[in-house]
């Protein structure tokens, strides 16, 4: 695996295909060297890649594997006949069922993003981001009430990408608060945060785990110190659980398990669309 060499083919971002590539990957352990290629979206293109992809396979003395969403039928015809490596075709492989189930053909369009400009979703999703990036850190305590959720937890404990997360991928408006000493002396939420407990998600994280990533941003500081840390986080984990809060530790999960679990507690509505 670490020596085999993966393509990403598509006539828009190859988001999709690299997206579902990596979960099929991460099937077999190792971590194969990835090449993109979005917006192959001419037969010029798609001879030139083809080229590309067949001189790797004889630099690499072994088959290249190939992920395409394909959907322009003189592209995916050239593809199909000319790449030297294996072929994995994802739109063929699960489009031309469905048109047979549904009785429909399909639209053939390029991508995810096609006609932003009239999806409702788009814009939902663009009006998520603003809010995130508004009320990052606590910057902002205003229109929590708007608020889909709001991360708690102390500083450098994954708020910040989880909410950004949230917004661009599920369109939800995150807000995310720090919980600081002052507010652990004085054992209770922040004030702001008072009236949406029932919004509120917390995030936790190792202690030492968090001391690391703190010692990157600010060396030898009491911020990063590891006692400070292991009190900053066994305090928060108590304002939580006294406050009935629901929280998780972001040490060993991802972003996409963290957000994952949060919808399914605070906005399950949000798993169905």
């Amino acid at each position: 695996m670490p020596n085999r060499t993966v393509y990403f083919l598509s006539d828009g971002t190859g988001i999709t295909a690299e997206t579902f590539g990596n979960s099929i990957l991460a099937q077999f352990g190792g971590k194969p060297r990835h090449v993109r290629r979005p917006f192959i979206d001419s037969a010029e293109k798609a001879y030139e890649v083809c080229r590309e992809i067949e001189a790797t396979g004889v630099a690499e003395g072994q088959r290249v594997v190939v992920f395409a969403t394909l959907v322009n039928p003189e592209v995916l015809a050239i593809v199909r006949e000319h790449c030297k490596g294996l072929l994995l075709d994802m739109f063929g492989t699960f489009i031309a069922p469905l048109e047979e189930e549904f009785g429909l053909k399909s639209n053939h369009r390029v991508g995810r993003f096609s006609d932003v400009a009239k999806s409702q979703e788009y814009h939902d999703r663009i009006e998520a981001i603003n809010f995130s990036l508004a009320h990052d850190d606590g910057q902002s305590a205003k229109n929590l009430a708007a608020a889909d959720v709001i991360l708690v937890g102390v500083s450098r404990s994954g708020k910040t990408p989880t909410s950004l997360y949230l917004a661009m991928q599920h369109g939800v408006k995150a807000a995310n608060y720090p919980l600081i000493p002052e507010d652990f002396e004085r054992s209770k939420l922040p004030g702001a945060l008072a009236e949406y407990r029932r919004k509120c998600f917390g995030l936790t994280i190792d202690p030492d785990r968090l001391s690391q990533i703190r010692q990157e941003r600010r060396p030898g500081s009491k911020y990063a110190d590891p006692m400070n840390c292991r009190y900053e986080v066994n305090e928060a984990e108590k304002m939580m659980k006294r406050e009935g809060i629901a929280w998780l530790s972001s040490t060993h999960k991802s972003i996409e398990e963290i957000a994952t679990t949060i919808l399914r507690d605070i906005r399950p509505d949000r798993l169905i669309y």
